[in-house]
């Protein structure tokens, strides 16, 4: 079997004396679209910054290895990043219009992988950089390949950003939260974009979300997150049926649903997720949780539940006769 897309192992990054992402293991097999879903202030985006060596600040990697396609990511060398980054693995970031350069056309800074990596000269990479924007859905491509990033709308600088991260067709995408800011029909038309770049290339997809109507129509598999630790991980179809984490039961919850009782309220998780200097010892959502007791005041392994499904929780076995909230 070939190696895996991208293989984490135990990571952990850590702020002044504190842990925030606690022993984090994905993996992602080539062509395999994964999901990583859970509440802001999970860890998802900064497990993703980690990936791409992008920490910043006081943040930093405290332990855990993090492999591409078999070889070992190097953090500690700018220069062995900067030939990964934009060329086998790409990011979509969360907030388009503070990532994309004011004083660049938007043509330049879509074809600028292409020829940071010697795969086109700067007149093939334009005309490949219009033809991505046009394939993410911007109207008149030519046009607003000149524009900078200010002449256009927080939805159009999204599409940008996605088409930046797309065109060199890497080994990896990471996306994190890619179509929050566009409306129902752009997201399909990105998400069947995402889809076709994955059949007709292969690339692996690590997709960041906390819609989980989008995790059910894109996604192979799911890791859901809470309090920096993954909590759970199935196949999609398997964790929608059969959640085996009371976490991931009451996020399905929250879906609104067509046949529930009409003017019956959405429901929502009681309480927050904790500060990451405040977490609870034991289970991290043992304070949330509807079947927490004593024996959760010790950490929960992340155990098989059935085949390729693992959740942590003491409790797995009942989580099936939760009420639904």
């Amino acid at each position: 079997m070939s190696d895996p897309t991208l293989e984490i192992a135990g990571l952990q990054v850590q702020v002044g004396p504190h842990m925030v992402i606690d022993g984090v293991d994905i993996t992602v097999q080539p062509g395999q679209i994964v999901a990583l879903v859970g509440e802001s202030g999970s860890g998802k985006s900064l497990t993703a910054l980690s990936v791409m060596g992008l920490l910043g600040g006081k943040l930093r990697n405290a332990g855990g290895t993090i492999s591409l396609s078999g070889q070992t990511i190097d953090h500690t060398s700018d220069a062995a990043m900067r030939k990964l980054r934009g060329q086998q693995i790409s990011m979509i970031f969360q907030e388009p219009v503070a990532s994309l350069n004011p004083l660049l056309s938007v043509g330049a800074q879509v074809g600028e992988s292409l020829v940071a990596h010697g795969k086109a000269n700067a007149a093939t990479a334009w005309d490949a950089a219009v033809a991505m924007l046009r394939d993410v859905g911007i109207p008149e491509p030519e046009k607003r390949a000149r524009q900078l990033p200010s002449e256009l709308s927080g939805g159009m600088c999204q599409r940008v950003m996605i088409a930046s991260a797309l065109i060199a067709q890497p080994e990896l995408l990471i996306a994190d939260e890619p179509t929050t800011a566009l409306d129902v029909t752009i997201q399909a038309q990105i998400l069947q974009l995402m889809r076709r770049l994955r059949d007709q290339t292969g690339t692996s997809i690590l997709f960041i979300t906390h819609d989980l109507g989008v995790v059910a129509a894109l996604a192979d598999r799911v890791c859901v997150m809470y309090g920096g630790r993954i909590v759970e991980q199935a196949d999609v179809d398997d964790l929608f049926d059969n959640p085996a984490h009371p976490y991931t039961k009451m996020l399905l919850a929250t879906i609104p649903r067509l046949d529930s009782p009409r003017k019956q309220p959405l429901y929502s998780i009681p309480g927050t997720v904790p500060d990451h200097d405040n977490w609870p010892e034991g289970c991290r959502f043992r304070t949330r949780c509807p079947l927490a007791d004593e024996v959760c005041r010790q950490t929960p392994p992340l155990a098989p539940t059935g085949k390729g499904h693992r959740a942590a929780c003491w409790h797995s076995q009942d989580v099936q006769g939760m009420i639904r909230p």
